[in-house]
C-alpha cells in the first residue's frame, strides 16, 4: 500500500515539477524589465526561505523529543532503573554480560565493537524491529527496551561487517514475568 502511495506522490511531482519546467520555458521567450521580475523573485525567495526554515523547526520540535532513545525521555520513564547489559560485537557473534529476561523487563543495553562497525538490531518474535544502535569500536551507544511479550528474540547485525555477517545471530529468550514456569 505504501509503495502505491509514494508511486502516485512521485508521479503527482513529477508532473508537477514538468508542469513549472514548460511554465519557466513559455515565460523565458518572453522579453520584458527584467529588475522587475528579479524584485518579484527575491521576495518570493525570501518568504520561502523563512516559511521552509520555519517549517523544519517545527518538525524538529514536535519530534525530537519523541526519539525511542532519547535519554530524558529513557529517564522520565524510568527506563534507567532497568538492568544494564553490556554488548560488544564481534566478527560474527554478540557477547552479552547477562541473557536471562523476563517479561517487563526494563533493559539498558550499552553496546559496542572490538574489531569493526556492526549494527545492533534487536527483533521480536515477528521479526519486526524493536531496538537498534550503531555499534562501533572505542565507543558505547546505549539504546533502552521493555520486554513487554516473552518469546524468543534476536539480536541480528545489521551493518554488512564481512563475509560471515549474515550468522552474526543471537538469540534471547525472554520468559513470562513469574518466570518459564508460570505458563
Amino acid at each position: 500500500m505504501y509503495q502505491q502511495i509514494a508511486m502516485y506522490a512521485t508521479v503527482f511531482f513529477v508532473f508537477l515539477l514538468a508542469l513549472a519546467f514548460a511554465f519557466v520555458y513559455g515565460e523565458s521567450k518572453r522579453s520584458g524589465e527584467y529588475s522587475t521580475i528579479q524584485e518579484k523573485g527575491y521576495k518570493i525567495r525570501k518568504f520561502y526561505f523563512l516559511g521552509l526554515i520555519a517549517i523544519m523547526a517545527f518538525a524538529t520540535v514536535m519530534t525530537l523529543g519523541r526519539l525511542p532513545y532519547d535519554s530524558n525521555q529513557a529517564e522520565a520513564e524510568g527506563l534507567n532503573e532497568g538492568k544494564v547489559v553490556k554488548v560488544t560485537g564481534i566478527q560474527y557473534a554478540w557477547e552479552m554480560s547477562e541473557e536471562t529476561f523476563k517479561a517487563g523487563d526494563k533493559v539498558q543495553f550499552d553496546v559496542t565493537a572490538s574489531d569493526v562497525t556492526h549494527g545492533f538490531g534487536l527483533y521480536n518474535e515477528n521479526m519486526e524491529l524493536v531496538a537498534q544502535t550503531q555499534a562501533m569500536p572505542g565507543y558505547t551507544n546505549t539504546v533502552y527496551y521493555t520486554f513487554k511479550e516473552p518469546g524468543t528474540y534476536q539480536i541480528l547485525c545489521l551493518e554488512y561487517c564481512s563475509a560471515g555477517h549474515h550468522v552474526m545471530v543471537k538469540e534471547i529468550v525472554v520468559e513470562p514475568e513469574g518466570g518459564a514456569s508460570d505458563e
